[in-house]
Order: C-alpha cells, then sequence, then structure tokens
C-alpha cells in the first residue's frame, strides 16, 4: 500500500509531462499538413538523392 504514494505522484507527473508535449506538438504546427507525406509516396522522383 506504501508504493501507491510513489507510483500516484510519478504517474500524475507524466501524465502532465505527456499533455504538455501533445499541446506543444499541436501548438507548433505538427499537425498541420498530414497530406503532403502521403503523397510524396505516390510522386514520381527521377531524381537521385
Amino acid at each position: 500500500m506504501n508504493i501507491l504514494y510513489l507510483l500516484i505522484p510519478i504517474t500524475l507527473i507524466f501524465v502532465v509531462v505527456m499533455a504538455v508535449a501533445v499541446i506543444w506538438a499541436i501548438s507548433s504546427g505538427q499537425y498541420d499538413d498530414l497530406e503532403r507525406d502521403a503523397e510524396d509516396v505516390l510522386l514520381d522522383d527521377d531524381e537521385p538523392y
């Protein structure tokens, strides 16, 4: 039972960190253009990299 006093705060800190990471990713534009990468596979580029 004593381990819960350690695990609950660690879990809450982890949830807050993940929420901040998701909010940062959304606000920085990580999900603005979801179609470009999918269409890049279909384009035929003859130029080598």
